[in-house]
């Protein structure tokens, strides 16, 4: 029997009076990859805050669990642990080096006001060495380039090493090679049991996923296994048939309609 590593139940989303969320039912399988895509405006972006529990200043309803828990029932530095998220456009202290952005992500595993350990420095080393940023450990934030400072926020979400992770239009302001990485990290983290959740407006990295979720005004559309024909028909239909699937050398891309 598979394992769900999230699952929402009615989730329904009001910001101002703006319906965001329409009543979504979904769940995502444990040790998989699932990118969530569609049409600007679908909604995906308030989906994955309120599958992480950071939607504020929203009427949020339904029930979201975690790993088989109440989301809301887990103590916030339990969570911490357990999900790492990575934004869109995050805000992060321009002044801290790079390295002390990563540490950021370890946090959750330390106590108040606690150094990092040993095994925090070798968490961070890795994420940083995964993301091609441990050459520019010592540089501060805001002298760092738009695709530097990503690699950097992604390498403070893999510190975590949380056995979920929910990113959303993680591959912004990175040039193709460092999205190619970026697909590799994400297929390890895979491949060692973790649960990768992501947001894209990139659709052919999107099909490279295991699984997609296809958003459409508020709802779910269609969710199922990238490879599937059904998907694929799913997916040119939500975006006006102005897109194609096709495979090329054993991957499936989507292709504009001329």
């Amino acid at each position: 029997m598979k394992k769900i590593a999230i699952s929402a139940r009615n989730i329904k989303a009001d910001i101002g009076n703006a319906s965001i969320l329409r009543g979504i039912d979904l769940d995502l399988t444990a040790g998989r990859w699932t990118s969530v895509v569609g049409p600007n405006g679908a909604g995906k972006s308030t989906l994955l805050k309120v599958l992480a529990g950071l939607l504020r200043h929203a009427r949020v309803q339904g029930r979201v669990e975690l790993l088989g828990h109440a989301l809301a029932d887990i103590p916030l530095r339990e969570r911490a642990r357990l999900l790492a998220w990575l934004g869109q456009n995050e805000a992060a202290a321009e002044d801290l080096p790079a390295y002390d952005v990563a540490m950021l992500g370890r946090l959750p595993h330390r106590g108040w006001m606690a150094p990092p350990a040993s095994a925090d420095h070798a968490a961070v080393q890795q994420a940083l060495q995964t993301t091609q940023a441990w050459d520019w450990r010592d540089r501060p934030l805001s002298q760092l380039s738009g695709g530097e400072r990503q690699r950097v926020l992604l390498a403070r979400a893999l510190a975590v090493q949380a056995q979920v992770l929910l990113m959303d239009e993680p591959l912004a302001n990175l040039d193709p090679p460092h999205q190619t990485d970026w697909l590799h990290t994400v297929r390890a983290l895979v491949a060692h049991g973790g649960t990768v959740v992501s947001v894209l407006h990139e659709v052919s990295i999107a099909l490279q996923a295991d699984d997609l979720v296809i958003m459409a005004q508020g709802r779910v559309a269609h969710q199922g296994a990238c490879a599937d024909p059904i998907t694929h028909a799913a997916l040119e239909q939500v975006f006006d048939h102005r897109i194609q699937v096709r495979q090329i050398d054993g991957a499936w891309i989507a292709l504009p309609r001329w």
